[in-house]
């Protein structure tokens, strides 16, 4: 099996080094920048499997570098930031980043998130069931329609009002989540744990921007917010 390629911007030279030894101890490659410009021109260089930026470095800061990388590719990216703050991580997750990582942090935390993002992104695979819901329209072919919304679960591909709609694989995982349930309400750490696969509580406002993302490609009015409870697609 290929290696995974890791693409790394810390500014910090114990942090970036030490970190850089971990992961290859674990069987990655690394390449290393230590500024957000010279991120982006390895990430252009070496087009790596998995990118992780920290938000706070000198010349193109990561949630810019990340915006960047998005421009040009679906790419999984993880934002590294010193603070748990709101400002940090909402900024992060609107610019493209499918997940973050406090620091200080335990290099097998950092590796197990690693893995799980490629997990997902290495099979986008549909949801697991979800009680009894409203049964979409299927087409030929096994293509679910929702008004003027066209889902394709085999092909990977989405469709609004018959044009082709992009979507990052952390997107198609959290589509696909709602589409094989219509109607029917999915909490916050449902979708954690199905989409993210954190079997432990963690940050819903991962959701809620990934969310407000979806929305913003399929229709801001085809996920429904249900106070207190979580998200629902309207059949």
């Amino acid at each position: 099996m290929a290696e995974t390629h890791v693409l790394f911007v810390e500014d910090d030279d114990v942090i970036r080094e030490a970190t850089q030894l971990a992961l290859e101890r674990d069987g990655f490659v690394v390449t290393a920048a230590p500024d957000g410009l010279s991120g982006l021109e390895a990430f252009r260089a070496h087009r790596p499997d998995i990118a992780l930026l920290d938000v706070m470095v000198p010349g193109l800061d990561g949630v810019s570098l990340c915006r960047r990388i998005r421009d040009e590719s679906t790419v999984p990216v993880i934002m590294l930031s010193a603070r748990a703050d709101s400002i940090d991580v909402v900024l992060g997750l609107e610019a493209g980043a499918d997940d973050y990582v406090t620091k200080p942090f335990e290099v097998t935390v950092l590796v197990a998130r690693i893995r799980a993002v490629l997990r997902r992104f290495g099979h986008a695979s549909g949801p697991g069931g979800a009680g009894q819901a409203a049964e979409p329209e299927e087409e030929e072919g096994g293509v679910l329609r929702f008004g003027d919304l066209e889902v394709d679960p085999e092909g990977m591909e989405v469709r609004k009002g018959g044009q082709p709609v992009a979507l990052t694989p952390t997107e198609m995982r959290l589509l696909l989540e709602f589409s094989g349930a219509p109607g029917t309400v999915l909490s916050r750490d449902r979708l954690l744990e199905r989409v993210w696969e954190y079997g432990w509580g963690g940050d819903t406002r991962v959701v809620d921007v990934h969310v407000q993302r979806l929305r913003g490609k399929i229709g801001q009015d085809r996920i429904e917010t249900v106070r207190g409870f979580g998200y629902k697609l309207k059949p």
